[in-house]
Formats: C-alpha cells, structure tokens, sequence
C-alpha cells in the first residue's frame, strides 16, 4: 500500500488503531537530517515492495509526543510494530539493514507462496515473531528432522526418532495469549492425542508429561491435520511465557510421528497504548 505520511500525533494514533495485525514500520525522521533524506526513497520503495505491510513515515518535528513516547532520540529510528506492540527497532540510515530487518518480520505472516496464516482466523496473528529460538527445545526429535531446524528452515519437517511421542517446549519473547493451533501432518503419522501445558519452570518430561494434568488435551483426527484453525480454550492461555505440547501417539499408531507445519496463533499480551502519550509541554489542547 501506498506509505503513509503521518500528520499530527492524533493522526498516529488513529493510523495504528487502524491495522490490526498487520506488520506496520514507521520511519521517524526529520527535515533537516541529512541521512534521512538519503534513505527516504529507499523507505517509499519498500512499502511498494513489501505491499502487505504498512509503512508510515513521522516527522518529529510534528509528532513531538509521538516521537517521545516511542523513545525515539535519533533520526532515522525506524520501529516495527504488530497489534500495536513493538517488535523491533534499528537505527541509521542503512538500506540493506532496514530491509533485512522488514523481510525478517514481513516473512512471519506473510509467506510468498500466499500461505497466509492469519487468514483464517480474524484478529489474532501468527506468534512466530515472538518463538526465542534459541531458548525451545524439543525430546525425542529426530537428528535429521529437529525441532531446531523445523523451526528455522523453510519446507523443513519435524519427526520423533525412536517412537511416536514427542515433547515440544516453545518459548516465547514475551507474554502472549494462544487462540488455536494450525497443524499440517500427514493422516496416518501425525499426532492424535496432544496436551498443552503453560508457564513450566522447566521442560517437562515423558513421565510427568502422560501423568500430569495439562491446561488442556485434544484429540486430533486426520481432518484436524489439514492446516485449519484448531481453537483452544481461550480463557486459559492469557497469559503464555512458554507453551511446551506433549504429543502422545499418533493417528495410525505408526513407529514414527511426523509434523509437516506447527502454528501457533494469538496476540502479544503487552502491546503500546499509543493514547498514552507523555505530554512534552502541556496537557492535552494547550499551546505548544
């Protein structure tokens, strides 16, 4: 979409309460920056490129509020947001970073080959911005087939290695609520029984995994292994710092369990209160 030139704070505010989950990257500049202005047409380039982003542009000498309750003190600081929450920030004008930085966000929920995963189920996104990485772990994952590389590899799959249960510990950046989960596996080898669990100290394992209670357990059918939403409870993943998923058998009791695609669907729990803004002179309607 065309890149948006933001007017006053007011109209900020109201462009970001405009765009749902979509990623949205708001360069700060100002007219007298010199870097700014070389990197400019670069910036206006991408939001052609990278169309289903929202790509605005703030003056900071116009958007005084804006530009401090966002921490900006250096020009050009270029911030991304999903939901209204931050995701990251650099700053400098550096084209190859910047645009590093948007393919790096952009990729999450908006794959080229049109598999988009926020389709499918309105306001909430796909949390894999927010998986660390480095921080997940997985017991029982295939050496070929690992959870390390199915979650950094494109068209990579994850399978079990030395019979079908698997244990999956996701950690996340920050607090999110989960809605549903996407799975795409195959009818006969991909998971049937599965139980969720939230917020453990540690990753659990097969023994406390089968015998404890999990926030909650679902049995999958073969259509359930398509790629749509499958809906969880809510109410009881408001608040997710780690979601670790026990897979306890699969469809056809098969030697080896196989996932061709795990989602996790939701929204950051902390996102920006963009009507919050810290009043560099006044109250609201007074001179500035």
């Amino acid at each position: 979409m065309p890149l948006i030139v933001i007017k006053d704070d007011a109209n900020f505010l109201q462009e970001m309460n405009n765009q749902g989950v979509k990623l949205v990257v708001v360069d700060f500049t100002a007219s007298w920056c010199g870097p700014c202005r070389r990197i400019a047409p670069i910036f206006e380039e991408l939001s052609r490129k990278y169309s289903r982003a929202t790509f605005m542009k703030v003056d900071v000498d116009l958007c005084k509020e804006t530009a401090a309750s966002q921490g900006v003190s250096a020009m050009p600081t270029f911030v991304f947001y999903r939901n209204k929450s931050k995701l990251d920030r650099i700053q400098g004008a550096d084209p190859q970073a910047l645009e590093a930085k948007v393919k790096q966000y952009y990729g999450s929920t908006d794959s080229a080959d049109g598999d988009d995963d926020d389709s499918c189920v309105p306001g909430v996104m796909n949390l894999a911005t927010f998986i660390q990485k480095g921080q997940c772990e997985a017991l029982n994952d295939a050496d070929d087939h690992s959870l390390s590389a199915f979650l950094e590899t494109p068209n990579s799959y994850l399978e079990s290695d030395c019979d079908p249960q698997l244990i999956l510990s996701y950690a996340f950046t920050q607090a999110v609520k989960v809605h549903s989960l996407r799975i795409k596996a195959p009818a006969t080898s991909g998971p049937k029984t599965i139980k969720l669990f939230c917020n453990l100290p540690t990753t659990i394992d097969f023994d406390a995994a089968t015998s404890n209670i999990p926030t909650q357990e679902l049995e999958l059918t073969p259509k359930d292994l398509e790629g749509d939403p499958i809906n969880l409870r809510y109410v009881k993943f408001q608040n997710v710092q780690n979601l670790q998923i026990f897979v306890k058998d699969n469809q056809a009791d098969e030697e080896i369990t196989r996932i061709d695609k795990l989602v996790i669907l939701g929204l950051p729990l902390a996102t920006t209160n963009m009507s919050e803004f810290k009043r560099i002179s006044g109250k609201a309607g007074e001179g500035h």
